[in-house]
């Protein structure tokens, strides 16, 4: 393990004692690694991909590594985990096998293949820890390169510690700045889109990041010449090259097997970044790939001959060695004894893990074989469920899959016989208990999720009319909340100078500053990330995407970063980020479109609120801000020049989340909607009051969570007819919705007719006002749908209009 330095001044044996230790981390990791390619291939686990190869670089960027820095990195990692004392050799085999005791396995409970890191940022009751005080890793997925985003907002967050003040619990987070985000990413993965994105945006921000490109020239089995241009991340970038006057990147390029020039640049890279606050990116080239790119494959397939020679020769850990008996550190045998007691320190660990591991559910395995023996006795098909169970009981190193199929095979043949309750009741117990290890944690299970916040109604003043431009009511209320929170900031495009595209945000930089109301490029997936990675480091960032079409761009590192966070952590990290864009009607194609059954089938983890108008908008960002569960809110785009009535109570007034709204009651049918969509419903209403239909409309107003009070079920046990209106395409949001209905609330108990849908055309909106009439439900549609329904129940009142 690394420990930070406290004498810059080593003797000799101090020096000594120091590589000697670098180099048993290096020798431990590569034999777990070694190691645990022999346990997928005996298939104890079921997949590998190690850091073989990429040892020492590792152990120079720890030495650089200091408490409150974050690292947001690449599954190759294992190494600087071992260095920074993060990672056990228990822990790394744990991982391997997916145990699922976040205690033995603190990486994701088994809920990520091994190789994915995080260190634990909460308590258990979900409050901080002081991140300042320990070394901190975000927490890794799998998707190429979709670790960058995070890891610019990660290192943002040190400049906005730096430079603003006044921001509660800082000191929890940040000692006046000084922290990196470290960053690190195989070579071939330099090729995907977020990587460039994130590095031009570093270079424009000018924030303490150091990237690190571990270079083995391959991505899987494609060589770099495939994957770069020039086969050279560092030439491709030299533009990036800060000179006098501009900003930029400082480049370094290392070679990955030479440890004393690694961790010379790793320090001069730290430097830089820590004091500076300038982006470094370290191309560390000449690294090897040992045993291949992972488990599932042999590199000696598309490598020939005279490279898989070189990389012997070129091996890191060999290359290491040589310098250590060439000026005399140890000797060879020295070396062999570290090597011997390295491996049999590997073998004890990865068989203690793997007890650990086994034990408890060869205990549950035994349990059922007991329970299904004694069952056996009484049942007449005795045995056939003998069968059962001696099959089971012969699995040497049984999966808990194993044991609950087998019990769930046998409960059929107890239909009807006294011993189907207790195995019944087995079989309940033991899926509740383990489901619980697999689909915990998806949301916040603090005391500060979205539920515990109650709902404050906007006051008025008396007499109030409504006479306000919805943007001035979103304006204010983010007045109110900059102020009450100093450690609140929004970004986006065009979010800064001129107050954002619908005036939302106008005077607020000049009021806040360029730092907390910011103006950014167009890069929507790193707009995202440094959100992410701020909320990470204790800030409630607010990230702007202009309009929801745009989402798109940001939809994967949404879906598979920040939406799965809580889970794959098993609550150990969160990132509250509040994401806002406006959507829905407007015109064309690329500017009106609701693709909201995409989203709330990408981002479960993420709440999705859907406000009809600016109040119920800044009633949500008053209740985020109390919470720490991250959310998208989309506000209504034709709803800026609505008029409203103007609040009293900014900042304070919070509309409830997860939970619906009867904005008319009626008795002969419901109508469920949201957002824009509303308007017309509500018109619609009135037309088909005139001719006697009386519609309740409820206002869905967050899709995640939804009606967490089954309110819609009681309307429509009263009015025994219901219609979704949205204005996704068929078979989108309007899905969902009618799932949640009809299924959730077991709705179709109380329905009289048949539960429809009017949604979009299955096209993008035309341009124009004729494109949106003619492209999205019109209030005429709502009228004759409706009409329709009520035909059907009673033709000689409602005749066919056509």
């Amino acid at each position: 393990m690394i420990k930070e330095k406290t004498n810059s001044t080593l003797t000799f044996e101090d020096f000594k004692t120091e590589v000697l230790n670098d180099y048993k981390i290096a020798i431990t990791s590569r034999e777990c690694s070694l190691l645990g390619r022999k346990e997928v291939l005996t298939g104890k686990a079921k997949f590998g991909i190690f850091g073989d190869g990429k040892e020492v670089p590792q152990l120079a960027m720890a030495k650089s590594f200091k408490n409150g820095d974050f690292r947001s990195g690449y599954y190759r990692d294992q190494t600087f985990m071992m260095a920074i004392g993060e990672l056990t050799i228990e822990q790394f085999f744990a991982g391997l096998y997916g145990h699922t005791d976040i205690e033995k396995e603190p990486m994701s409970a088994g809920r990520q293949m091994g190789g994915h890191f995080v260190t634990h940022s909460l308590n258990e009751d979900g409050t901080w820890k002081d991140l300042t005080k320990q070394k901190n890793s975000s927490a890794d997925i799998s998707p190429t390169a979709a670790q960058m985003p995070r890891l610019l907002g990660l290192a943002q967050a040190s400049k906005i510690y730096r430079q603003v003040s006044g921001i509660t619990n800082a000191s929890n987070f940040s000692i006046e700045g000084n922290e990196i985000a470290w960053g690190t990413i195989g070579n071939a993965s330099t090729s995907e889109g977020v990587f460039f994105e994130t590095i031009n945006a570093a270079g424009v921000l000018q924030v303490p990041l150091v990237m690190s490109v571990w270079d083995d020239e391959y991505g899987i089995s494609v060589h770099a010449k495939h994957q770069t241009t020039k086969e050279s991340i560092s030439e491709i970038l030299k533009g990036y090259q800060r000179e006098e006057n501009t900003n930029g990147f400082e480049i370094l390029t290392v070679k990955g097997w030479d440890y004393v020039d690694l961790i010379a640049t790793y320090e001069k890279a730290a430097t830089i970044a820590r004091e500076n606050h300038v982006p470094v990116l370290i191309h560390v080239n000449q690294l090897t790939q040992p045993q291949g790119h992972s488990s599932s494959g042999s590199h000696e397939r598309y490598k020939n001959g005279e490279r898989l020679a070189w990389e012997k020769d070129f091996d890191c850990i060999r290359q290491m060695k040589l310098w250590m008996i060439a000026i005399n550190i140890a000797s060879p045998e020295e070396l062999d004894e570290i090597d011997s007691a390295a491996k049999k320190e590997v073998l004890e660990g990865k068989k203690a893990a793997w007890k650990s591991f086994i034990d408890p559910i060869v205990e549950e395995q035994k349990e059922l074989v007991s329970l299904l023996e004694k069952i056996a006795i009484t049942s007449k098909n005795k045995d056939l469920i003998l069968k059962f169970t001696a099959n089971l009981n012969n699995i040497k190193d049984p999966l808990k899959k194993e044991i609950l199929v087998t019990a769930r095979k046998v409960l059929r043949l107890l239909i009807n016989e006294n011993g189907k309750t207790e195995l019944a009741n087995w079989i309940k117990n033991y899926t509740a208990k383990t489901q619980q290890k697999f689909s915990s944690n998806l949301f916040s299970e603090s005391e500060s999720n979205v539920f515990s916040v109650k709902k404050v109604l906007p006051k008025y003043a008396e007499n109030a009319k409504e006479d306000t431009d919805g943007r001035m009511i979103i304006r204010d209320n983010f007045d109110a909340l900059f102020t009450k929170y100093p450690e609140t900031l929004v970004f986006g495009e065009d979010a800064g100078n001129i107050g954002d595209v619908n005036q939302g945000l106008e005077g607020m930089q000049e009021k806040y500053g360029a730092l907390r109301v910011a103006d950014v490029g167009i890069r929507e997936a790193t707009i995202l990330g440094q959100g992410i990675g701020m909320a990470l480091r204790g800030l409630r960032p607010i990230a702007e995407i202009q309009y929801l079409d745009y989402l798109l761009y940001a939809i994967q590192i949404m879906s598979d970063d920040l939406a799965t966070l809580q889970y794959r952590t098993v609550g150990k990290q969160k990132a509250p980020l509040i994401i806002r864009t406006r959507g829905h009607r407007l015109e064309g194609i690329w500017h009106s479109g609701s693709p909201m059954g995409m989203i709330i089938n990408a981002i479960r983890g993420i709440h999705v609120l859907v406000p009809r108008n600016m109040t119920q908008a800044a009633g949500f960002y008053n209740a985020l801000l109390e919470c720490d569960e991250p959310a998208l809110v989309i506000e209504c785009l034709n709803g800026y020049r609505l008029k409203e009535k103007m609040p009293l109570n900014f900042g304070e007034f919070k509309t409830p989340i997860g939970v619906v709204e009867t904005l008319k009651e009626g008795a002969d049918i419901t109508l469920v909607s949201y957002g824009s969509t509303l308007r017309l419903v509500q018109q619609a209403a009135k037309e088909l009051q005139e001719i006697g239909i009386d519609c309740e409309i409820i206002d869905v107003q967050s899709l995640l969570p939804f009606d967490i009070n089954h309110d819609i079920v009681k309307s429509i046990a009263k009015t025994n007819r219901l219609l979704v209106i949205d204005e996704d395409v068929p078979g989108g949001a309007s899905a969902y919705i009618l799932q949640q209905i009809i299924e959730q609330q077991n709705g179709y108990e109380h329905l009289d007719s048949k539960p429809q849908t009017l949604t979009s055309k299955a096209h993008r909106p035309a341009y124009g006002t004729d494109g949106d009439y003619f492209s999205k439900p019109s209030t005429e549609d709502i009228f004759e749908k409706v009409y329709a329904m009520m035909n059907e129940v009673n033709p000689s009142k409602f005749p066919d209009l056509y």
